[in-house]
């Protein structure tokens, strides 16, 4: 019979732990953690709000409030509901500058009323984050981007929903960002606000809305957000053609007619002699 000495002994028993443990490795690594299923909505929407400098505390307040009200709103919920997925998922961020962006309200699902209470919630109780720094629509969009990128679900539709009361003075120019986030199969809506540009919602058709269907809202001004935005959401939501005034610029009632583009293909297309016309 075989016999070890003390020492011998240990080092014998160290060397089968040692082996055991290596002999072990191999399982360990060939069992990865599963990845995490993604939720399947209807549309990705980024909310990407102004808060320039030409951006009061006031007027920045009455965004907020406008978009928490519209996700209370009733006709919005039964937007979502009218989905094949029954859900959306969103998520707003405030911009400024080309490299000045910060999330206020992380990527949310929402699929009934109380969801989409609890995203007001969150717009209502998010504060501003930054004060200045330019008005970078080109950065906005490439910031949205990447978010649509990072969302947790597998969205049929994105969307980048651009809102703002001045022209790109910053950074590249916004139509060569708009036409990269068109190539890769987003749509860019816009909500301009007419108070500091009267003529913004051209510069919007021009240079920011693009993809199949993209439209914008404009608003005349900061008092008359609210209401825009709800017609936008729920058109956007929806992923139909918002309603139009063709004879008249401004409809008493709903504030400035909307306007849609089609499609990236707006250079081969004569400019619109009436911007409050809808485009086909």
């Amino acid at each position: 019979m075989m016999r070890f000495r003390h020492g011998g002994t240990k080092r014998v028993v160290a060397v089968l732990w040692l082996l055991a443990l290596l002999s072990a490795a191999p399982s360990r690594a060939q069992a990865p953690a599963p990845p995490q299923p993604q939720t399947a909505v209807s549309v990705a929407i980024v909310l990407a709000v102004d808060t320039s400098g030409s951006v009061s505390n006031d007027r920045f307040e009455l965004q907020k409030q406008g978009y928490a009200a519209a996700f209370r709103n009733r006709e919005v919920v039964n937007a979502i509901r009218s989905l094949d997925t029954q859900s959306i998922a969103v998520t707003m961020m405030q911009w400024t500058g080309p490299l000045l962006h910060v999330v206020a309200v992380d990527w949310t699902t929402i699929k009934d009323e109380a969801g989409s209470g609890l995203f007001a919630d969150a717009i209502e109780s998010a504060p501003r984050q930054l004060f200045g720094g330019g008005t970078s629509i080109s950065g906005a969009i490439d910031f949205s981007r990447l978010l649509l990128i990072q969302c947790p679900c597998r969205a049929t539709r994105r969307v980048i929903d651009v809102s703002g009361d001045g022209a790109n003075n910053r950074g590249r120019p916004a139509a060569p960002a708009r036409d990269e986030a068109v190539h890769d199969g987003i749509v860019i809506n816009g909500l301009p606000i007419l108070t500091v540009e009267p003529d913004l919602d051209r510069y919007y058709y021009d240079n920011v809305i693009g993809g199949p269907g993209a439209f914008m809202i404009p608003a005349r001004n900061y008092e008359t957000f609210a209401d825009a935005v709800l017609k936008k959401l729920i058109s956007e939501i929806a992923g139909v053609e918002p309603d139009t005034n063709p004879s008249s610029r401004f409809d008493a009632n709903r504030g400035l007619a909307s306007q849609t583009r089609p499609s990236l293909r707006r250079s081969l297309s004569p400019p619109p002699q009436n911007i409050s016309v809808l485009y086909r």
